[in-house]
Order: structure tokens, then C-alpha cells, then sequence
């Protein structure tokens, strides 16, 4: 295949041998390197020929220095302070003049007249808010909207003239300087021959020098567009056809270079994949497939791919060359940086800067990334491990830089000055950037490769901002610095170098101008990606865009057009893969130019493509018991089975195995709002505190009274005991302390409604009493040791109570037992836990153990059912809640036969298939 640029280099060569004096212009820097390759090809010798991008070429033109966007917006911020009287603070001002600064680009860009465009949306504005009846309110948002539209030209003047002093500018301030220079440009470089290479939409400004470069006779300009596309009303030629039509030069000359590749036969496939990860996976299997990625390009419509991308390529892919930048919102080191604001700002908003307290989620966040961790490595164990252990276990909510100092003993001076640098306290901007500064210095050493230019890249863009904050001091606080910070990553980039000669090109649409390739993967070519969709983030509506020539979506629609047909007509393999998943994302319609080119090309082969799902097989988690297990279980069996773990049991024999065998502990996290557990261990032990006084005796109605009055200094008490470092004077933890204050006094309320009644004699015989009980199975040769701490045991009225507070809900059907035989099943799990509690305490018993004896549950959730009792009614609405001696016995029979499987070594420890979760 002969590329535009070899095909342009030979005409040239036709006409021009020697370079000296010879300047290429081309749309991009990096179509600079192909054609040098094509000179050197040709066998040019001598001096090589001066090649610019447009941009530079502008530059030289218009003798302006084109400055970064950080550097705009900080010198638009003071011109803006100038004008107005109450402006805007730095953080709200740049949330719409990166806006402002892009319209002020397209405006001079395209060469419209300042004061005419503005007084157009000045007059816009106004007739809004004109009314018949003159009824229009204006509310404050409304008025300092029309006088910021009112001012636009003033900002513009202004910010103008202030560049044009200082020799600065952006694109196009340079491009409308240059419109103004170029005949001065070309008288004082008359030897000089210019070819302008590669182009398709030109702005005013370019189309003016171009045209006016061409009249002057030293100057060539090469297009590259097929006639298949030329001679037709295509929207890929609507720019070349409008300069042919209406630039003076084409009266008298044709255009260069007019091919007809497109007709060509070509291997076009058309690929529909699920999602993007399943674009980029078959992508990187067509590069598989290849046995060379030379003259190969990976084109990505949609740039924020870029990671799946380089995490999809295939071994074979031995040599790349990206043209895109890696944004810096995807590096590894942004995570890191963010984790240092985050710091400070969740400090700010819990009000703990004076007493310099960081909120623990970001202490973890900001040790735990991998490049903190690398350097808390000691000995193959990083301190971060250790010191975010402590802080979920002793639950730290806010921590102190002392508490992170006193772990850092063991590493080199250097390492924990830079690390308690971090939390030393915030006093100034400076100084945060400062210390931001030597942490990435001192991080230097510990990284390589990419790693290292991710460090430098945020390294000069902290030095930039440094620079700035010294000389301007715009960010009066760290919201502001982050709220700017957080745009800065969102648009910069970090730009890769590699070998443009070999190997896989791997680009983004626009940097694919000038350069051809023999095979072509292009991903996301949907609607709304390729072209993109029709949002225009700008402050120019779009009836003054069209009044006035500036470029809308339609123009860019055609631009994408041409770059995409263009990219297609010389290659020889074309893959196009567009995702099929309908979303709001503009996932799910093919591109517009698919269906373009299926109208063009015929044999044209389209497929869709899945990831290879194999058949889920369900592998059932199993352990089988060995010696070393029932060794294990036999222990457990002299220290005591609870009921909660054989309702573990029944609920999942693998977690049973898991907690009680293999001592398996679940992470402990930090309680910042009260857990359930909390509330319910607080609960218990403010009833235990109060009714122990009591045990042995009757209650009577004062003593009920006098446990209110200390209801609540015991639940502060037992709060600050489980609760610990945990803040429940505010917030939802203090509405979870207002519901255990609810539920002991709503409880202490029914006993008083209870002893009201003189006839009801209430006796505690024990509170949060811990017993055991033995059950002796045949055939084992060792007992079984049943244990548990039943909340509380009372007498009502000659009945034996058994009681088991909760406070989650429970209903009465969780409490029925019809048949004792079916109990075994983990439905009855709250039933089995007061059955056991009856016969540790039946099996305590000293006297006559066949006592009138009742178990059950109060629950505090609903407390108006009061103390839900065991019931063995076979009857649906029938009661019968005696616990007799025989219930007990028939019911230990069934907790044998579940103890006999526990122990049995042919019985694994299997999860059950169906396991609710």
C-alpha cells in the first residue's frame, strides 16, 4: 500500500529537490516522524525541509507563546478581579471560565467579531426576560446571570489586550494575531516555499491564511480525500468541496490529491460486542492473530478506554506506540493524592482541625496505598497492616498524628518524618503543597519505570500550582485548591513516547490524520462515541453559532466523518467493533458510518461476538472430617456447646466447622454508627445492673420506680464500655441511645402495669446466669457439655419463667412447636435456643425438676406482645405453653441425634446448595 504521505512526497519531489528553504505544515506533530521516513525512503538528500505542526506554525506567525490552561485561568482571574467589583471567590470563577475561555478560543478561532456576538446573546438575554404585562421576577440568580452575559465583552477586551502586552496567548488569540500578520509573515520570508499537508476542516482563521498563502504563489496544499467521497454530497468531503468551490486558487488549479482508493477491494468486518470489556478483550484477540503489527493501528473512538485497552493486549504484541495521552485521573498516583486531601477535608467537615483529628477512613485509605504500604515495609511486614489493625480493633474513629507516630519506631528517620509530615496540622496552602511536594520527592526512590513518571508528572503540575499560589494566592482554602485539583485531573494528560516505525499503533481518532495503515481496529463506533453526541458545553447559544459561523455539532459530525472514511479508504483489513448493550451511554446503535458504509461497500461481513461462558457447576463446599477434626470437636465438646452454635449448626455445618473447629474469627471493623450487637449487649446489661439487687426477692412497684431513675446514667455507663471512642451525643448514634433508652423504659413500664395488679406476685430468681448442663449420648465415650447465660428466670405467680430478651423482632408462629420430632430444622432456631435454656436450668435444679415451668422470649421491638411463650399446641390457634419434664426429654433425644451427626466422621461439614443469604 503507498500512503498519502509517501504519495505527497513523491509529487513534491517532482517539482523540488532541494529543502532549504522548504517548510511542511501538518495537522499533527507526530505525522512529522512518517514524514521524515517517507523523505528518507525517497532517497532525499541534503538538507531535510523545516516541518511544523499547524500550531507552531501559527506560533511563528503571530509571534505569540502559547500558555497551558493553568496559567489562562489564573491570568483571566485577575483581569476578571479588575473588572468587577464583588467578585466571584477563585473556586466558583473557575467553575464556568474554562467555559468562557473556550467560547473566547472558537470566537477568535473563527474570527467573529467580539462585540457583535456578544450584544447578540446580550439581546437574547433580554428579550427572556421581556414581558407583555412587564411581570417578569427577577430573582438574584436570574439578575447575576443577564449581567454576567452583559459583561462577556468587557472580560474578552480586557483579557485580550492583557495577552497581546504580554506577547501570551491561547490557540485562538494566535490564530486571529495571525490572520493580521501573515502578509508581513510573507514578505519577510519571501525564499521560503510552504506545503500544507494533510488538512480537512480548517477554521476562519486557517482558511484565510491558507487561501491567502495560496494566491501568493509560493505555497502547495494537499488534501487527501477520495473521489468516491469528493464527487458526491458525502458528508466526509463538505469541507474540501467548499474550499474547491469558493477559494479564488481553484479557478486556475486543481486539487492535490484526488485518489480512488476506497473502491478498492477490502476485508471490512463488522463486529457487535457486549459492553466495552468485551470490545477490548476481542480486540486484543484479533492482534493475536496477526503475525505482525506493523502498519497496524488500534484505533479508540472512545479515549477513556485506554486502561482496558493496554490490560487486553495479547503476549505477542512485543512493540507499542501510543498517541494518546494516559489521563491523570487513571494513574495509580491520583488515588494517593486524593487520599491526602481527603485527609483534611473530612477533618474540616467533623470539626477536628484544632485538635488535629484525622477521620479513620482516610487514615486507612491514605496507609494502605500501595506505594504508603511499600514504604512501611519492615521485614516483609508493612506497618500499615499493623496500624490499621489496631485502629479497627481498639474501633479509633478519629486518630491522632501521635497514634501514627507511635508505630513508626521501627523505620529510618527520614521515612517517618515524611510520612508524620502528612498529618502534621494544616495552616496554609503553601504549606500543604509543600508537603505534598516532598512526599512524591521522597517517594521517588521507591518506585520505577512508570511509576517514576507518574511521581514526576504530578511532581511538575505541584510545582506549577506552587508557583502560582506564591504569586497570585487564589486559593484561599483547601476546598477551593481540590475543587480546581479535581478539574486539572479531569483534562491533563500524560503524554507517552515510544517507536511511531514499528509495532501496534494504538491512537485515538483525531491522531490518525495523515497516517494509513494495512490493518485497522476501530472500537466503539456507536452513536453518540463516533460521531459524538450533540452536547456543546458552551455559553454561545446555538442560533448565535450558526448567525455567526462558528462550528456546531453538524460540523463536527463531518469532521469525525472524514477521519473515519479517510482512516478506511487505503487500508486492507478493517475491523469495526461497536458495542450491542443499550445503555445511557450511547452503547447499543451502531454509528451512523456503519450504516454509510454498508450503503457504499458491498461484501461487507458483520458477526457478533460473546465471551466464552462456560456452564456454571455448582461445587458444593465440603470437609471431611479426619481425626485431627473429631480430636477437635471432642474438645469442644468439654468446653461446651452454646445454642447459638448448634442453630449454627443447622444453618450452615461449613460455618459451624469454620467458627468453632478452625477458630475463624470474622474482621473486626470500625463501629462509627452503633451495631445491632452494641445495642443489644447495652440493653442486657442495664436490665442485668438493675435487677440484680433484687434477686431472691418479690418485686414490688417502688423498686420498678427506682430502677427508672437510673435507667439512663446505665446505659451511658455500658454505652461507654462497648461503644468505645464512639460519639452518641449526635448524629444517628445518638437516636440509636434514645432507642435503648426507649426499650428499658417501655420494658420497666410493662412491669409496673403488671404489678399494678396486686394479684401478681413477681419474684426474680435470676439474672444473666450462666449454667451447663451434661447430655450423655450412647456409644460416645464422653459426655456433651451444653452451656449458655439465660437472661433472666423469674416466678410469675407460682409459674417458673424462663426468659430470653432480643431485641430484633420475633413473632409468636417462631415460638411454635407442634411436633418436637420436627425441631431440627433451623426455622425453630429460636425455639431450640429456650428449649436448651429449660433444660440446663431443669438439670440444675436441686429440688423436684417436674416444676410448672414456662420459656420464651420478650422481644423489645414488640414488646405489646409481652413475654411470647413456647408453644406446643398442635392446634392453629390453640395454646399449650407448659414445658414439661417429658417435652424436655423428648426434645434432648432430637438434640442427640444432631450431636451424633456433629460427631460422626461419615458425615462432612458440607454448605447447603439452597443457603440463604
Amino acid at each position: 500500500m503507498q500512503t498519502f504521505i509517501q504519495e505527497t512526497i513523491q509529487d513534491i519531489l517532482k517539482t523540488t529537490t532541494n529543502f532549504e528553504e522548504v517548510v511542511f505544515v501538518l495537522p499533527s506533530k507526530r505525522a512529522g516522524v512518517f514524514v521524515k521516513q517517507a523523505l528518507k525512503d525517497a532517497s532525499v538528500t541534503g538538507f531535510l525541509p523545516e516541518i511544523l505542526n499547524i500550531e507552531e506554525f501559527i506560533e511563528q506567525v503571530s509571534e505569540i507563546k502559547k500558555i497551558d490552561s493553568i496559567q489562562l485561568l489564573f491570568h483571566f482571574y485577575t483581569i476578571y478581579k479588575e473588572q468587577e467589583e464583588n467578585p466571584d471567590s477563585f473556586d466558583t470563577f473557575s467553575s464556568w471560565a474554562f467555559t468562557v475561555l473556550q467560547d473566547f478560543n472558537e470566537i477568535d478561532q473563527h474570527l467573529v467579531d467580539t462585540r457583535d456576538v456578544f450584544i447578540y446573546i446580550r439581546d437574547l438575554e433580554r428579550l427572556k426576560k421581556w414581558s407583555v404585562k412587564g411581570t417578569f421576577k427577577e430573582t438574584p440568580l436570574i439578575k447575576d446571570h443577564f449581567s454576567f452575559t452583559e459583561k462577556l465583552n468587557e472580560y474578552y477586551d480586557a483579557f485580550y489586550a492583557f495577552l497581546l502586552e504580554n506577547k501570551i496567548g491561547y490557540q485562538g488569540c494566535m490564530y486571529r494575531e495571525s490572520t493580521k500578520k501573515i502578509d508581513e509573515y510573507l514578505k519577510e520570508h519571501p525564499e521560503k516555499q510552504f506545503f500544507f499537508i494533510g488538512f480537512n476542516a480548517l477554521n476562519k482563521s486557517e482558511e484565510l491564511i491558507v487561501s491567502r498563502m495560496l494566491l501568493e504563489g509560493n505555497t502547495e496544499i494537499y488534501w487527501d480525500i477520495d473521489q468516491a467521497f469528493l464527487h458526491s454530497n458525502h458528508q466526509a468531503g463538505n469541507f474540501i468541496r467548499k474550499y474547491k468551490t469558493r477559494w479564488k486558487y481553484y479557478q486556475t488549479n486543481e486539487l492535490k490529491i484526488v485518489g480512488d482508493w476506497f473502491s478498492k477491494e477490502k476485508n471490512i468486518q463488522l463486529i457487535g460486542a457486549a459492553k466495552n470489556i468485551s470490545q477490548m478483550k476481542y480486540a486484543g484477540e484479533l492482534l493475536s492473530k496477526f503475525p505482525s503489527h506493523n502498519s497496524t493501528a488500534l484505533v479508540l473512538s472512545d479515549e477513556s478506554l485506554l486502561p482496558i485497552t493496554l490490560n487486553s493486549l495479547p503476549e505477542n504484541v512485543s512493540s507499542i506506540n501510543i498517541t494518546m495521552g494516559y489521563p491523570l485521573k487513571d494513574m495509580p498516583t491520583t488515588s494517593l493524592i486524593l487520599s491526602i486531601f481527603q485527609l483534611f477535608l473530612l477533618q474540616d467537615k467533623f470539626k477536628k482541625q484544632e485538635v488535629n483529628l484525622f477521620y479513620y477512613k482516610s487514615v486507612v485509605k491514605f496507609l494502605k496505598h500501595p506505594l504508603i504500604h511499600r514504604v512501611l515495609s519492615v521485614d516483609n511486614d508493612s506497618l500499615s497492616d499493623v496500624i490499621t489493625t489496631i485502629i479497627f480493633k481498639e474501633n479509633h474513629t478519629f486518630i491522632s498524628e501521635d497514634f501514627i507516630a507511635t508505630f513508626l519506631t521501627k523505620i529510618g528517620p527520614e521515612t517517618k518524618k515524611l510520612i508524620l509530615n502528612i498529618f502534621s496540622k494544616f495552616t496554609n496552602i503553601d504549606e500543604f503543597l509543600q508537603r505534598i511536594l516532598k512526599l512524591i520527592d521522597g517517594l521517588k526512590n521507591e518506585v520505577i519505570g512508570l511509576e517514576k513518571e507518574f511521581l514526576f508528572r504530578y511532581y511538575t503540575v505541584f510545582v506549577q500550582l506552587q508557583n502560582h499560589q506564591k504569586a497570585l494566592g487564589y486559593f484561599t482554602d483547601l476546598k477551593t485548591l481540590y475543587q480546581f485539583f479535581n478539574q486539572l485531573i479531569g483534562s491533563e494528560n500524560l503524554s507517552f513516547q515510544g517507536e511511531p516505525l514499528e509495532g501496534l499503533q494504538l491512537m485515538g481518532m483525531l491522531e490518525t490524520r495523515l497516517l494509513d495503515f494495512d490493518n485497522l481496529i476501530i472500537t466503539s463506533v456507536n452513536e453518540g462515541i463516533l460521531p459524538g453526541n450533540s452536547k456543546q458545553t458552551s455559553f454561545i447559544p446555538f442560533d448565535a453559532k450558526v448567525a455567526y459561523g462558528l462550528p456546531t455539532y453538524t460540523e463536527k459530525d463531518a469532521i469525525f466523518s472524514y477521519h473515519f472514511f479517510r482512516l478506511i479508504q487505503r487500508a486492507k483489513n478493517v475491523f469495526l467493533i461497536y458495542n450491542t448493550e443499550v445503555d445511557s451511554f450511547g452503547g447499543g446503535e451502531k454509528s451512523r458510518f456503519i450504516t454509510q458504509l454498508e450503503l457504499l461497500k458491498e461484501d461487507i461481513q458483520s458477526r457478533t461476538v460473546s465471551p466464552k461462558i462456560h456452564p456454571q457447576i455448582t461445587i458444593t463446599k465440603e470437609v471431611v472430617k479426619n481425626d485431627e477434626i473429631i480430636d477437635k470437636l471432642k474438645e469442644l465438646a468439654k468446653k461446651g456447646f452454646s445454642p447459638s452454635a448448634l442453630t449454627n449448626y443447622l444453618y450452615n455445618p461449613l460455618a459451624f466447622y469454620q467458627k468453632k473447629v478452625l477458630k475463624i474469627k470474622e474482621f473486626d471493623d470500625i463501629e462509627e454508627e452503633v451495631a445491632f450487637n452494641t445495642l443489644g449487649t447495652v440493653v442486657h446489661e442495664t436490665l442485668r445492673e438493675l435487677y440484680e439487687p433484687y434477686v431472691g426477692k418479690f418485686l414490688l412497684l417502688e423498686n420498678v420506680k427506682d430502677m427508672e431513675s437510673k435507667t439512663h446514667a446505665y446505659i451511658i455507663k455500658y454505652f461507654s464500655e462497648y461503644f468505645r471512642n464512639g460519639d452518641i451525643s449526635t448524629g444517628k448514634n445518638r437516636l440509636i441511645f434514645e432507642v435503648a433508652v426507649r426499650f428499658v423504659s417501655n420494658f420497666l413500664q410493662q412491669e409496673k402495669d403488671l404489678l399494678k395488679d396486686t394479684n401478681n406476685q413477681l419474684k426474680i430468681l435470676e439474672v444473666e446466669k450462666d449454667y451447663e448442663a451434661f447430655i450423655n449420648i450412647e456409644g460416645f465415650d464422653f459426655p456433651i457439655k451444653i452451656h449458655g447465660q439465660v437472661d433472666r428466670v423469674d416466678e410469675l405467680n407460682g409459674v417458673t419463667r424462663i426468659i430470653d430478651y432480643k431485641t430484633g423482632a420475633v413473632k409468636e408462629p417462631d415460638l411454635k412447636v407442634s411436633d418436637v420430632s420436627e425441631i431440627l430444622d433451623f426455622k425453630y432456631s429460636k425455639a431450640i435456643q429456650v428449649l436448651l435454656y429449660a433444660f440446663m436450668y431443669t438439670e440444675n435444679l436441686k429440688t423436684d425438676k417436674d416444676i410448672p415451668l414456662e420459656a420464651g422470649i420478650i422481644s423489645f421491638k414488640k414488646l405489646k406482645s409481652g413475654f411470647m411463650k413456647l408453644n406446643f399446641s398442635e392446634k392453629y390457634r390453640g395454646k399449650d405453653h407448659e414445658v414439661t419434664s417429658e417435652r424436655i426429654a423428648n426434645f434432648i433425644e432430637q438434640v442427640s441425634l444432631l450431636l451424633k451427626e456433629i460427631y460422626n466422621p461419615e458425615v462432612s461439614f458440607t454448605e447447603p446448595a439452597d443457603l440463604p443469604f
